[in-house]
């Protein structure tokens, strides 16, 4: 080894050691105390705090309330999850020779850029009983019989919620779809093109299997960001009526700051990284599996014959 090459490799283990203090300090540290306080039945602000073993686990898993709110969870999960196809698709159309395209990318990533506190108010007066945008617009199509109180209807809320969040997240979800097509080799393109591939050949065969990576950090952010769901509702409903619109984060600050006891919501907040692991794990087999070795045969198979045909060419 010369000394260039003992330079660098200084150099990247140097470069490593902050980035590894900082996780180090503020993630491994901060999650080792969390678990630590999850066995015990802390107040907050006490100095002191009694272990409890299991106590708090048990009592969460009978809280009827927080099961309600993990429901909840599940519906943001499940919306989000059904438009991750239909944002491909967008992002798709956006990277295509699409007229106008270039005004939907600067459009769409609106949403995302405004403050997610802004997004609810705005929308908490759209969906309002009294004077409301959307019950306005309900009754400028005569379609008076489908009003009702928005944030208030435990049938509907939850719902109308999830679709504030769409509004918000599929933007950027599609800047970064699109940011990942555009990615792909122009070679894998022109092969399928050459060799009379569908269009949904291409997008099945080569963009999809070329972009899995992209598509799986989606995957896990729509855990993440379901599960972990505040300000929307925080805003909108403050969880409300009861606890109809809650979520598994809002109960469980509400569980630390509202009833004080800091031991039960620590074992809320690791039973919320318990199941992103295990949801994202389970996730990620199915994907890779349905997705299986098929694309790379087919691109294999197109760039091969694209080569074969520029020689017999040459």
């Amino acid at each position: 080894m010369n000394s260039i090459e003992k330079m660098r490799n200084r150099f990247i283990y140097l470069s490593l050691i902050i980035p590894l203090l900082l996780l180090v300090g503020f993630v491994v540290i901060p999650a080792l105390d969390l678990f630590r306080m999850s066995f015990t039945n802390w107040d907050g602000y006490s100095q002191n705090s009694q272990f409890i073993g299991f106590d708090n686990y048990i009592s969460m898993f009978k809280n009827k309330d927080l099961w309600v709110s993990l429901k909840n969870n599940g519906i943001y999960f499940i919306a989000h999850l059904i438009f991750i196809p239909i944002e491909l698709l967008f992002a798709t159309m956006f990277t295509s020779k699409l007229r106008g395209a270039k005004f939907y990318k600067s459009t769409v990533l609106l949403p995302y850029i405004i403050n997610g506190v802004a997004i609810a108010y705005a929308f908490s007066y759209f969906f309002s009983p009294i004077n409301g945008a959307f019950d306005s617009l309900l009754g400028l199509f005569n379609l008076e019989a489908l009003c009702r109180n928005w944030l208030s209807d435990e049938k509907v809320v939850n719902y109308v919620l999830s679709f504030v969040s769409l509004w918000r997240f599929s933007g950027y979800h599609v800047i970064l779809f699109m940011a990942a097509l555009q990615s792909i080799p122009k070679d894998y393109m022109e092969a399928a093109e050459v060799d009379g591939a569908s269009s949904f050949q291409t997008f099945r065969y080569i963009q999809v299997p070329s972009i899995i990576l992209v598509i799986d950090y989606m995957l896990f952010e729509n855990i993440r960001g379901a599960l972990q769901v505040f300000d929307i509702p925080f805003v909108m409903t403050a969880g409300g009526p009861g606890y109809a619109s809650s979520t598994f984060t809002l109960y469980t600050i509400k569980t630390a700051f509202t009833f004080g006891n800091f031991g039960l919501a620590s074992t809320m907040a690791v039973a919320i990284m318990g199941m992103i692991v295990v949801i994202y794990i389970i996730q990620n087999k199915i994907l890779h599996y349905s997705n299986g070795p098929s694309g790379k045969k087919f691109l294999s198979q197109k760039i091969g014959k694209k080569g074969s045909k520029k020689e017999v060419q040459g």
